[in-house]
Parts: structure tokens; sequence; C-alpha cells
């Protein structure tokens, strides 16, 4: 059976060969690449990398390299169909049934038009508009295209071959250059370079006969030309702030209004027209162009071979306003991420899914490389397995509104399967209602960069989603919301450590008062280091200024039984006289003028404070002193955001936490001031108390983690 070299391609790479090589020895990221011990030859110091952007392997001990395909024949011993087979199945690929002849097509001329064809030629840079278009049969020019001119004996298989394809007795050693050289000679070419193949499908052009990928190049230019000559579709590019090295680097063009556009400057090739779905067919049995007064964005393949495009309407009102051109024997949307070849060509490291085209191009020309979008539906499995190969991390950029959050859940969801414990998905929803392509007009790329280094982490992400669609007031609601987050997380890998953690995780969340005091902590000590315990309670207080109501002091003295400890009686008879049971600790007691004041500040304008917690902590900070208003506000705001991200909005046990010890300290000083031992052994029974009370605390709340 032959199989066509394009479909090898693809079942390359789109093949997880880091998970297939990694079921026989262990893989570990080194840098962009993934290194381990070879499983072809034993081995103590690891020598065998994978590169997930090539999708090669290649072991510098013994110098075997390859494929995913070349591994499956000589690792695991399966024969070419097998592994093909095997590969099929791993990335929903589907292998002909039969001899698949849908590259090539029959060229044949149609009668003139009345009305003249364009003039124009393709060069490989453009168009030159004073040469006659050709109508006579093909003889090497293509409706005045220059082609590849190959005689049929030289021109390379367009089908697979696999007596040549294996024989690489006669083939120079195979080698991978782990720099900027590609990969070489690891199966066969149009598959493993990093720059498009010269041919683009390796078929020679002859008279009967035209090639679908030539053609794609062709029309390419034809809409490129189009761009240069219509004032109104550049503007729309310049407008949008690309320049014309964008605009090249992208292929972007310009689809005429005309219906029958295509076929006026291709007469000879309707059916390859037909076959890409360019040029479709109207019930009354008329042809039509698809694609008509809309600006074109190419699109290509992991090889960079143009396999479709994408026209966007210039008039808002006109829908669909974006259309992408049909499956096709060459282009399949449901494995193609437009922007992927073009950051891989940067060699991007950090990956960034997005909605739109613009998005994808303002990224890559603000030099933020490795942003991809789906062509018009959801992004699958297998894409978001191969971009969490290139990086464990991968950010989902998604719009604000609920069109754009329903994108960005079913890519939660879709994604929580290959979400092993080494990877992450992250959520960017940007401000202001902005994509990425507004967003950095507006603010620049620094300000994008740092959008995306904050974006929020899964887990917060899903609290965030669904409290917003659950009444969590209500016990009732609590349930609905654990009951979702459980049937999410079965669906994580087996064995995934996530998976216990992220339950528990938003359990903690819907548990009130008990379950925030350790993250809260976390948050101080990640902001300052070097802040006193004072300090950390006066942040907290800032947050929670309501816990000021019922004076706590006097509430932990109570909820601790400090406060039924008695001087004993007979201790009492023994004095010559009578002795005063010492005083609870109160705020000036602790040692710290800036939290008695600050206290005492909450305490005055509790009446008047609003709800709003960023507010009512401004609110407070206006009505300190010159100098505490100045200490507080430089901590406040990191403090609040961090709380924030986290999704941390109780710090009552914390509070409690902190007040606790500097009660402890004040009992301390007391004890050491004392005038005599019967006081001394009373202040030490109310310490012990609180400190056992304290550690009760701390111990039913690990309990519940």
């Amino acid at each position: 059976m032959s199989i066509p070299n394009h479909i090898l391609d693809q079942l390359n790479s789109q093949a997880d060969l880091v998970g297939i090589i990694g079921k026989h020895t262990t893989l570990k990221r080194a840098g962009k690449e993934f290194k381990g011990n070879c499983p072809f030859h034993g081995e103590k110091t690891p020598s065998f990398y994978v590169n997930p952007q090539k999708n090669v392997y290649n072991c510098f001990g013994c110098g075997v390299s390859g494929n995913a395909i070349k591994f499956l024949r000589e690792y695991e011993n399966q024969t070419f169909m097998e592994a093909v087979q095997e590969l099929s199945r791993q990335t929903g690929i589907e292998i002909p049934k039969e001899d698949n002849k849908d590259l090539r097509y029959k060229r044949s001329a149609k009668p003139t038009p009345t009305a003249p064809a364009p003039s124009w030629t393709g060069n490989g840079k453009g168009l030159n508009d004073t040469h006659t278009a050709a109508t006579t049969p093909h003889s090497g020019q293509t409706n005045g295209l220059a082609t590849n001119t190959t005689s049929v004996a030289d021109a390379p298989p367009a089908y697979f071959d696999e007596d040549s394809y294996f024989n690489l007795d006669s083939a120079p050693p195979s080698y991978w250059d782990m720099g900027d050289t590609p990969g070489d000679n690891l199966g066969y070419d149009s598959g493993f370079t990093d720059m498009p193949p010269s041919n683009f499908g390796g078929q020679a052009t002859i008279e009967q006969d035209g090639n679908l990928y030539e053609l794609l190049i062709q029309i390419g230019q034809f809409y490129q030309n189009n761009l240069r000559n219509n004032l109104h579709a550049m503007a729309y590019f310049t407008e949008r702030g690309l320049t014309d090295a964008t605009i090249n680097e992208f292929g972007l063009g310009y689809a005429p209004t005309g219906w029958q556009h295509l076929e006026e400057a291709f007469p000879q090739d309707i059916a390859g027209l037909k076959a890409l779905g360019l040029v479709r067919q109207s019930e009354k049995g008329r042809d039509y162009d698809l694609l008509r007064d809309r600006v074109i964005f190419p699109i290509r393949d992991n090889q960079g071979r143009i396999i479709g495009f994408a026209g966007r309407a210039l008039d808002n009102e006109v829908k669909p306003k974006y259309i992408n051109s049909s499956d096709s024997p060459v282009f399949h949307k449901q494995h193609v991420l437009y922007g992927y070849y073009e950051s891989r060509q940067q060699r991007a490291n950090d990956w960034l899914v997005v909605e739109g085209y613009m998005d994808v191009i303002a990224l890559y020309q603000a030099g933020i490389y490795g942003a991809v979008a789906s062509m018009g539906t959801s992004i699958n499995e297998t894409q978001i397995a191969r971009l969490l190969q290139m990086n464990p991390t991968l950010t989902l950029c998604f719009d604000g509104d609920s069109a754009g959050q329903k994108a960005a859940w079913r890519t939660l969801e879709v994604a929580l399967p290959v979400l092993s414990d080494d990877k992450e998905l992250r959520f960017l929803t940007l401000p202001g209602g902005h994509d990425p392509d507004t967003y950095i007009a507006m603010q620049g790329v620094e300000a994008m960069r740092e959008q995306i280094k904050r974006a929020m982490p899964l887990s917060q992400y899903i609290f965030a989603y669904l409290s917003e669609r659950y009444d969590l007031s209500l016990a009732e609601g609590k349930a609905k919301l654990m009951s979702q987050v459980r049937q999410l997380t079965n669906n994580l890998p087996k064995g995934s450590s996530f998976k216990y953690l992220l339950n528990n995780d938003i359990y903690q969340k819907l548990g009130g008062r008990k379950n925030q005091k350790n993250s809260a902590h976390d948050v101080l000590l990640d902001f300052d280091s070097d802040m006193t315990v004072s300090r950390q309670l006066e942040l907290c207080l800032l947050f929670a200024p309501h816990l000021l109501a019922e004076d706590p002091i006097k509430r932990l003295w109570e909820v601790s039984g400090v406060a039924d400890i008695k001087i004993p009686e007979k201790s009492i008879g023994t004095q010559q006289a009578p002795v005063a049971t010492p005083p609870l600790p109160s705020w000036e007691d602790f040692n710290s003028p800036s939290l008695t004041q600050l206290t005492q500040t909450i305490i005055g304008l509790t009446p008047y404070l609003p709800e709003d917690t960023n507010a009512a902590a401004h609110f407070i900070l206006a009505n300190l002193p010159n100098g505490l208003q100045q200490n507080l506000a430089t901590r406040w705001h990191p403090f609040w955001s961090n709380l924030n991200q986290r999704g941390i909005i109780d710090v009552d046990d914390l509070v409690d936490d902190l007040l606790t010890q500097l009660m402890l300290q004040a009992l301390s000083k007391q004890m050491s001031q004392s005038p005599g031992l019967v006081i001394t052994s009373h202040l030490n029974r109310q310490r012990q108390t609180l400190m056992n009370w304290l550690k009760k605390q701390q111990a039913e709340q690990s309990s519940k983690i």
C-alpha cells in the first residue's frame, strides 16, 4: 500500500514522540529537549536526546536517530504499516483506504472569458503586473507562473516507497545537530527541516496533472499581489500596526470582490481549486469563489507549506467575520494551529493559545513568540499535549466575555487528560475587554509580558469560574460546586497528585474561616520576610477591619480558657498582703505603637468604612499619621494583590494566630517583671494554657488539610 509523503509528514510531526519513547526510558527536560539513557544500548551517562520541536531523537553514544515511525519499527519491532496505524490512532490522522492521488488533479483549459483574465506572474516574491497571463495548455508554465520544470524521471516520488525510505545503506550517516542546524537524513527530507521543501510536495509537473501544494503557493502569491494593489485592504493591516516585514513574513493578502476571480486567474486549475474548497458550486450549478473582499491569512502546516487560507471581512457588518477554506487532502483543521510554524522558526519557548489570527501576528511582531490559534474550532487534546511538550506551562488567553470564558472552560476540560503533575495550565483574561492585539497597541509590549507572567493558575481559575455560577452562601451551592470539581479532577491522568491537591484546595476555600490561614501567611512571608508579627497583624487588620468590632483580645482570652484561671486561695492566704490578679494584655502591652495607633483608628472609623475591602483600607490609611501611613501604604498593594491572586478571602484564623503570638510575648514579659512567685506562677499557667490552645487549633487545621 502506498501512503502519500504528506500523510507521513503529518503523522511524524503530530506524534507524541516523548510519550512513545518515555515508555521505555526515563526522559527528563534539558532545556528545549528531553534527555535520558538510550533505550538502544546500555549506558550509565545519558546521551539520548528527544527534540519535541522537530519531533526527532538522536543518541550521541551509539548514533541512532530518527522519527516516530522509525522508533516504532526499530525499537518496538513493528512493521511499517503497524507503526503508521499506531500513529494514526494516536494523532487522529486518517490513513487513505487505497492509493491516494488527491494531491494531483487534472489540469484543463477553460474557455476564455469575455473579459480578459488579470495579467500577473509569480516569481516567488510577488507578482509582476506587466506579464500577460497564459491561456494555452500547460508547458512548464501555469497561468504565467514559473513552475518546477523538473522531469518526471528526476522528481522525487509523490508516494511513499518503503524500500527507498528505509534503505539507509547508501545514505550519509544520520546525525542531529543540537545547535541551530536542523536534523539531517532522519527518514525523508520534507518532514524534518525548519524551512518548507523547495518543491512543496515533491511532484513533477506534467502536462495533464497539477499539484495542490504548488497551486496553493501560486494562489498565495495572487492574494499577496492583490493586497498591494488595494489601498483599502492594505489600510486594514497598517491601521492595525503591522509592518511590511510582518505582512511579508505571514504572507498576508487580499481576495478581490469578484465571484470568479480565482477561475479567471487559474482557468486551467478549476479541479484543483474545487479540491481545495476555494471554489464552490451554488444550488443553481454556478461556480463561485469562497473568499471575496476579504483580507487573507495563509495557513501553513508544521513544515511551512501553505495548506489553506482564512479570510476576514473588511466590513464588520458582514457575517461570518472569518471564513476558513474547507478541509482538503492537504488541510485538516483539527490538526493545524495558526502561527505554530512561525513560532517554531523563532524557537519559541513560552506558548500561548489565543483566539484570533491578528492576536498571533501582533504578539509575533512584538517579539512574543509562541502564540497560536486554532482553526475556528476548539483546540484539541493532541494539540495541547504537543504544546505542553514544548514547555510544561501553557497559557490560555481568551476574552473576558461569556463566549471567551466558555471557550476557555472547554479548553480546560479538553486539557485535563494530558495534564500530568509536571504540566501546568494558566489562564489570562486581559483587563478592559482587550485582546492581545489591542492591549499591545494601547499598553505596550512590556505590559503584555507582565500580564502573561501573572496569568492565573488553573486551581484559582476553576474556583473563580465556578464561584460565579453557584450561590456559595448556601450549602447546596457549595455542594454543587464541589461535585463539579470532582467530576473535573476525575479526568486527570491516573495517579495524578494534582487531583487530590485540587480537590482539597477547593474544599478549603469553601470551608469558611478555618481554611486559608496558611495561604495568607505564605503571602506575608513571600512579600516581606523581615516583617515582624505586629506588622503582619497590621496588614491583616487593614484587610479585615471588621475583626475589631468585637475585642479580639478578650475573645481569645475567653475561648482559650485563660480567663478561667484563678490564683489559688491557699496561695493568697500565705501572703501578708492581698494579691491583685494581673489584667489581660492590651494593645499597649504588645510594644508596638503603630499597631496601637492602627487599632484605635479602625475602631473610630468602623461606622464609616466602605464595604469594598480595598476602598476601606485606603480610607483607613488616609486617616493615619504620615509616617505610619507611608509605611503601611507601600506594603498594602502587594499584600492585597497576592491575596487576590491566591483566591484568599479570609484572614480570620491568621489574625487569631498572630494575636495569640503577641499575647504569649506579653505574658512572658509580665513574668520577667513579676514582683513575686505567686504572680509568676499564675502568669506561667496562663501562658501554658494559651500555648496549648494554640497548638490544638493548629492540629485541628492540619487534620482538615
